[in-house]
Formats: C-alpha cells, structure tokens, sequence
C-alpha cells in the first residue's frame, strides 16, 4: 500500500511540472481619441488594460470635464498626464484632470516645456487672459491658491514613460523649433503609431501665428520631409495634434500647404485676398477664422 501511495505521489508531481505555467503579460497598448470642440485639439488615451495615460488635455476647463468624463468611464487608474508642448490648446485642462485624478502626474519630456508652460501662463494672466481659466492662474504672493506649475509638473528621468502594468510611449522632443519651441512625439510600438502632437495637423488650417517665424516655417518644413523619410518603410498610423488620424502621405499633403502659405502671404495684395486664396485652396480646413487668420496676420506684417 505505502508502495502504490508513493508511485501516486510521484506521478502528480510529474503531472503538476508538466503544466505550462500561465503567464501574466499586459495587453497590447492602445488609444482613444478624445476630439475636443474648441480648436479641434485631440488628447489621447492610452490603456493597457490595468492603466491609462492621457496625452495632452484640452484647450478649456469645459472641454477637460468632458475628458475626464470619458476617462473615467473606462473604470481603470490614470497614471500619468502627458504635456507634449507648452501651447494653452493642449494644456489648459490639467489643473482639472488633477483635481479630477489626484493620484495622476503631470509629466513633460524635458526642462524647456515646462518652462514654456509657466512662461505661457504668466503671460497670460499679465494681459488678463486666465481671468475665463482661473484654474490655471500661477501661484504667487498675489494668489497664494494658484496652480503651482514648478511642483506640480514632474520632469520624465528618461524618453520612455512606462505605463503600470507593461508597455511603454517613446519620447522624442530633438525638433527644432516650429510650431511650437519645444514639442514631444511619441511612438507606440504595439500600434505602429506616431503621435506628432502639433508637428502635423490633418484638415486644419496650421498655426504660423505670433511666435512663428519664418526660420520656424522652414524648420517645420524641413522636420515634415525627415518624417516621410524616416518612417516611409515602417508605414505607421500618423495621429496629429489636431484632426483625424492619417497615413504618412500628410506629410506630403503639409509640405504642399507651407509652400502655398508661403508664396501667397508673399504675393497677395492684403491679408483679406490671402485669406481667401488659402480657403480657396483648403476649402475643407477647419479654423480659418483663428488658426489661418492670426497665421496670415503675422506673416503679413
């Protein structure tokens, strides 16, 4: 009997090994495009499955309520909020997604956004602009309950922001200066996706307003002929930072429209028959009464 109890023993051990153990990997990273109605400005939401971050968060408080509602929704913790460029449309709403979600960090790629970030917002208050978004208000003597932009927004160590749980968005923010002084790209191996933040915009009328200059256009230009270049074999999904997503053919397609801005600003006889040659051109293109209108005023001086 101890004989036949031992062999028992012996072969649900060997059984037992022979079970392949069960791996607990992450589900591939993916997105969700949150398009905002105030100057077209996406934010992105990206999961794995046990956590999410979100990429840029509006250009209004308004708009961040809607965001945040969706994020919510998906019923998972927001780790990491993601400034890619110190522009108010992509930033305006994380004093509120931090309230909202208190155990998130707002995050930037480097040292030079998150001064364009303050830089930006203290100019704004100076000229009475934050007065709509007391939210973002800076903290200071004169306003002791401020949002504090130097505790608040944390610096990533490296270019990888590694979501809870597995998988990670590469950083890049090596650009010269263009639409914006400093911007952050982020790729996503498990999507083949490219998020240009506002080095592309798909069917909206580009900023070359105040801060742009013409160095800047070309710098701009020069970046969108590197990216079809550079990406032109591995083909990936381009989610700009306002607009729909595209293929890499937007680059092309961005080219072609800083080559007409540039010859019709140059040409035309006033700003009023720039306008409309560029609406002729891009009849389809969002914010020609903002985006394009400050653009042609600025390079139309």
């Amino acid at each position: 009997m101890k004989k036949i109890t031992t062999h028992i023993i012996f072969a649900t051990i060997t059984l037992l090994l022979a079970i392949p153990s069960i791996s607990h990997a992450s589900a591939a990273v993916t997105v969700d495009i949150f398009e905002g109605e105030t100057a077209t400005v996406n934010s992105y939401i990206f999961s794995n499955g046990q956590s999410l971050v979100v990429m840029d968060v509006q250009r209004s408080t308004a708009e961040a309520k809607k965001l945040a509602k969706v994020i919510k929704d998906k019923g998972l913790p927001l780790s990491h909020i993601l400034i890619s460029h110190g522009h108010p449309d992509h930033y305006t709403g994380m004093s509120w997604l931090s309230k909202t979600f208190p155990k998130a960090t707002i995050v930037v790629a480097n040292e030079d956004i998150k001064k364009d970030i303050l830089g930006f917002s203290t100019w704004m208050e100076s000229v009475g602009w934050l007065d709509a978004e007391p939210l973002l208000k800076p903290k200071s003597a004169k306003n002791p309950n401020g949002f504090d932009y130097l505790k608040n927004i944390s610096i990533l160590p490296t270019n990888k922001l590694s979501m809870n749980g597995g998988g990670e968005l590469k950083l890049n923010t090596h650009y010269s200066a263009a639409e914006a002084e400093h911007v952050t790209t982020v790729f996503v191996d498990d999507l083949n996706g490219f998020f240009t933040s506002d080095l592309t915009y798909n069917k909206v009328h580009l900023w070359m307003g105040q801060g742009v200059t013409k160095k800047h256009v070309a710098n701009w230009r020069a970046q969108l002929k590197a990216f079809k270049s550079e990406y032109s074999k591995r083909n990936p999904k381009v989610y700009p930072g306002h607009g729909k997503p595209a293929d890499i053919s937007l680059f092309d397609t961005l080219v072609e429209y800083i080559d007409d801005f540039n010859h019709i600003t140059s040409t035309a006889k006033s700003k009023e028959k720039a306008m409309k040659k560029m609406e002729a051109l891009y009849p389809e293109y969002k914010e020609a009464d903002f985006l394009l209108k400050y653009s042609v005023d600025n390079h139309m001086k």
